[in-house]
């Protein structure tokens, strides 16, 4: 059965809770992999998914510290999951509950990652789309990038420590 995704501006787009979108990438992130249903959703043709950074995709209002907790957590050969919210081709967007893991090789080493993207709850996003709002507004806060991602990371942080919560625990109990 297909949904309409929540979200803000820009259309939106319809995703089955059935579909599963996929990627893989190798380890500097360019995309090696896309599905059918990773087609459909972004509106990128598989040509020019291919060779791409997996961020060309990345909606402006994700924060950046979400994808920097993605990042360490998935360089230093961990899984992860997190809702994300991308853009399509066309100016849309849709949100998604991603499943990031590395791809090792016999002895551990990261040939890359994979991307298991599943359609959201809208409870989840009620309580995710505020927080992300919080981050974003502490990041563009200073005038130094880094500053605001660092000042939106250690929110984060303190919001998982008075919750008692890891980052993937607090996602899957949304």
């Amino acid at each position: 059965m297909a949904r309409q995704m929540d979200g803000l501006a820009g259309p939106r787009v319809d995703f089955a809770e059935s579909e599963i979108i996929v990627s893989k990438t190798d380890p500097k992130g360019r995309i090696t992999y896309c599905n059918d249903i990773f087609v459909k959703v972004s509106g990128y043709t598989e040509a020019e998914t291919l060779g791409q950074p997996h961020s060309f995709i990345r909606h402006p209002d994700m924060p950046r510290s979400v994808f920097k907790l993605l990042w360490d957590r998935i360089q230093a050969g961990q899984e992860i999951f997190a809702y994300v919210k991308n853009r399509t081709k066309n100016g849309g967007h849709y949100w998604v509950l991603a499943h990031v893991t590395p791809s090792l090789d016999a002895k551990g080493q990261i040939l890359g990652y994979h991307s298991n993207r599943r359609f959201p709850k809208a409870s989840a996003l009620a309580a995710i789309e505020p927080l992300y709002k919080e981050l974003r507004a502490i990041e563009e806060k200073p005038d130094n990038r880094k500053d605001g991602l660092k000042a939106a990371h250690d929110r984060l942080n303190a919001i998982l420590q008075e919750k008692g919560l890891g980052y993937d625990e607090f996602v899957l109990s949304l």
